[in-house]
């Protein structure tokens, strides 16, 4: 069983894809918004990457982004 990693682990981990000098993630907000999505996908079958059969998605899904084994892609603006 996974003891949740905190929040600074979790952006830690997420942000360690992004470029130099450039942030995925800033906040705890993204953190558990991703995580809830993730989660909620989960829950309507999509495949597990980690974790056990018997996990909760939440706990899969945090297990996961902090793995590295989902991403969160960056926003992009419309405007120019």
């Amino acid at each position: 069983m996974m003891l949740h990693p905190s929040y600074v682990d979790m952006m830690d981990a997420v942000n360690s894809d992004a470029p130099e000098g450039e942030e995925i993630v800033q906040s705890r907000y993204s953190i558990v918004m991703a995580s809830a999505k993730r989660a909620r996908q989960i829950v309507s079958g999509d495949d597990r990457l980690a974790g056990n059969p018997d996990d909760k998605p939440l706990s899969v899904a945090v297990e996961e982004l902090y793995e590295g084994q989902v991403h969160i892609l960056p926003t992009v603006s419309d405007a120019q």
